[in-house]
């Protein structure tokens, strides 16, 4: 980059790669190389009056990290410039993110349409503590635009999706629900945590709003917890005030890392994709998997849609064994290589058994209707050696037939 170009200018033509490791970190004289941490909790100034001014808006500037951290800023704007938004507001973990991005755009007596393959957390905290002030939830089938369609009524002011679904890979048509949400005067909401803006930008398609848990695949190392919402700038103003009200901020060091994290996304994101697919087409061969739930598979029912509208296929997979929840238990329980933990997005494989683990809180009558079955077993595919992959998976389901 030439320094007669503004920096904005500049940034505006450069590739996702170049923004994941350049994005956010202005150039300057004396500039540090990497990006700084500001591990404090508040800044300094020069006279009672520049105080008075920041604190009243009158004059930029950090004023208290709950709020204002440089280096939190440096994650945010970052993100935003990946995801194409004008604004990102960075949150402590990704279900704060959910939870101030309600606070900040309903109110008692709205209603919330979902799709109904949701994160089991993100159920309860529909269903058990936003209902309670008076904020309805209404659940559909992820793929089924009529059953969106049908759901809306005129207190509808939120649609909200993870897609690919967690952990069946059901697919949203993000576009058609974008145009739908216009139409009824609502809000769309993507959770883009299972493919990241390398492979999937939901603004571009129509999206208001996307919602990370930067726990995922945006650190993709397992170090640390946080969330982001990005958006309009406008739009996230009052994000940005849930935040700043009730506190649940990215820590200084946590943003740091999550800012690391992003400058390989794009590479591990594709390679760990790579292993997926492999993994995936092993398995719906292997005589004691009863189905396979990847979009990359061409027989999945919306690979087209995926093909579409994104550009890869995510490197998280779900299948049914046979044998029910037991024969699932011996399968995890047989790994040696593999982690048995609810997290994923990790450089490490990790495994886990959803009926039991991260749905687990739902009733029968969830699991039944969302399709989490006792033999479904969910892989967040690492960066490990494929045939290492298959070969540890191999150990408890070569026992099941």
């Amino acid at each position: 980059m030439h320094d007669d170009i503004p920096q904005d200018n500049a940034q505006a033509a450069w590739s996702l790669e170049t923004l994941a490791i350049r994005a956010g970190h202005d150039r300057g004289p004396e500039q540090e190389h990497a990006e700084p941490i500001f591990p404090t909790s508040s800044f300094v100034y020069g006279s009672a009056a520049e105080a008075a001014r920041k604190f009243n808006g009158d004059e930029p500037g950090n004023i208290y990290s709950r709020f204002t951290n440089p280096t939190v800023q440096t994650f945010e704007k970052r993100l935003a410039a990946m995801e194409g938004g004008e604004r990102c507001v960075a949150t402590s973990s990704g279900m704060s993110a959910i939870l101030c991005t309600a606070l900040a755009l309903l109110s008692a007596g709205d209603e919330i349409v979902a799709s109904r393959s949701l994160f089991g957390s993100t159920v309860s905290l529909l269903d058990k503590y936003l209902a309670r002030f008076g904020i309805v939830t209404r659940y559909v089938e992820l793929a089924d635009l009529d059953a969106w369609e049908a759901a809306i009524t005129p207190a509808t002011r939120l649609l909200f999706a993870e897609t690919p679904s967690n952990p069946l890979a059901e697919v949203a048509d993000i576009a058609a629900l974008a145009d739908m949400a216009r139409r009824h005067d609502a809000w769309l909401a993507i959770d883009n945590c299972f493919l990241t803006p390398v492979l999937q930008r939901p603004l571009e398609l129509g999206a208001d709003i996307v919602i990370h848990s930067a726990t995922k695949y945006l650190d993709g190392q397992g170090r640390a917890v946080g969330g982001a919402v990005v958006g309009g700038h406008d739009l996230l103003e009052g994000v940005f005030g849930a935040v700043r009200t009730a506190g649940p901020c990215m820590s200084p060091f946590n943003a740091w890392i999550f800012t690391k994290g992003l400058e390989t996304l794009g590479l591990r994101m594709r390679a760990q994709c790579e292993n997926a697919r492999q993994l995936a087409v092993w398995l719906a061969d292997h005589s004691a998997v009863a189905s396979v739930h990847y979009t990359g598979l061409e027989n999945h029912p919306q690979h087209a849609l995926a093909a579409r509208q994104q550009a890869g296929f995510g490197a998280v997979l779900g299948f049914t064994v046979k044998g029910g929840q037991q024969g699932a238990w011996q399968v995890v329980d047989a790994t040696q290589l593999i982690s048995i933990t609810g997290n994923l997005g990790d450089v490490k494989s990790t495994i886990t058994h959803p009926a039991s683990t991260t749905h687990g809180k739902l009733s029968d009558e969830q699991k039944a209707a969302a399709g989490i079955t006792p033999g479904l077993l969910r892989v967040s595919v690492g960066l490990e050696a494929p045939a290492d992959i298959r070969a540890d998976l191999a150990r408890g389901l070569d026992a099941l037939i």
